[in-house]
C-alpha cells in the first residue's frame, strides 16, 4: 500500500485531485468549497479552468494520489449508460480499477457515476440538481471511501415533467441536458458552468454537488484536527 504524505495543516488551501476531470464541473465546486484543485484527464481539456495534467487518470492516482488531501474520480460512464446499451457498444469497466487505485493512496475519496452504475458502486449517495435549485434533475451517484462519508441535502419530489431529448424546455418543465440538447446558454446559467460548451455540459457534474461534498470533508477535517 502506498504510504500517504502527511496532510500539511499549515497549507492555506488543501489539495484535491480531480481524476477524469473533463471540462471541470466537479473541480469548480471543490474550488468554491476551499480546495486547490488539479485535474487529470486522458484527453486535452482546453476549457479546464485550473491546473491540468494530461495523462492516464488511474496511473496518476497510483503514482501521485497520496500527495493530495482528497481525491475525486469520475470514470467514464459509457459502460453503464442507456444509450450505449441500446447501441450495443462495449466499454471497459473503469470503476473497479479506479477504486483499487484510490484505496491504495490512504486518502479519502469519492467515485462519481450515473444511476445505471449503481450495481457496481458500493452504498452510493444520490445527489439531484433540483435539490440545489436547478431546472434539471441530473441524478449522480457518489461512492465514498477512505473514512469519508457525507450527508446529501433533502431530495425534493420530482413534480416538473422532463423535457424530451433535443427539444427546448417549455414553461413548467425541467431540462434534459444530454445528447445534442437545445439551449446551451440556458444550461450554462442553470448549472452554473459558464465556461463549458455543449460537450462538457452534457457529461458534467454541476459544481454545486462537489461544493456540498467538499464543504463536508473540510468540516470533518477541521473537527479531526481540533
Amino acid at each position: 500500500m502506498t504510504q500517504p504524505v502527511p496532510i500539511r495543516r499549515d497549507r492555506p488551501r488543501p489539495r484535491l485531485l480531480d481524476a477524469f476531470c473533463c471540462q471541470g464541473g466537479a473541480s469548480m465546486g471543490y474550488v468554491h468549497a476551499g480546495f486547490d484543485v488539479t485535474g487529470v484527464d486522458l484527453s486535452p481539456q482546453p476549457r479546464y479552468p485550473f491546473t491540468f495534467i494530461q495523462g492516464d487518470a488511474i496511473e496518476f492516482i497510483r503514482e501521485h494520489g497520496a500527495e493530495f488531501d482528497f481525491i475525486h474520480a469520475s470514470p467514464p460512464c459509457q459502460r453503464y449508460s442507456r444509450a450505449q446499451k441500446i447501441q450495443q457498444r462495449e466499454h471497459p469497466d473503469l470503476i473497479a480499477p479506479t477504486r483499487a487505485a484510490l484505496e491504495a493512496t490512504g486518502r479519502s475519496w469519492v467515485i462519481e457515476n450515473v444511476e445505471e452504475a449503481a450495481r457496481v458502486l458500493r452504498d452510493p449517495v444520490t445527489l439531484c440538481a433540483a435539490a440545489f435549485g436547478m431546472h434539471t434533475y441530473r441524478h449522480r451517484l457518489f461512492e465514498t471511501g477512505g473514512g469519508f462519508t457525507f450527508t446529501p441535502p433533502p431530495h425534493p419530489p420530482h413534480r416538473a415533467p422532463l423535457t424530451k431529448m433535443g427539444r427546448p424546455r417549455a414553461d413548467g418543465y425541467f431540462a434534459h441536458y444530454v445528447g445534442n440538447f437545445s439551449g446551451v446558454t440556458e444550461a450554462r446559467i442553470d448549472m452554473r458552468v459558464p465556461w463549458m460548451n455543449r460537450d462538457g455540459i452534457r457529461e458534467c457534474i454541476p459544481p454545486a454537488y462537489t461544493q456540498w461534498i467538499g464543504a463536508q470533508f473540510l468540516t470533518l477535517g477541521r473537527s479531526a484536527a481540533a
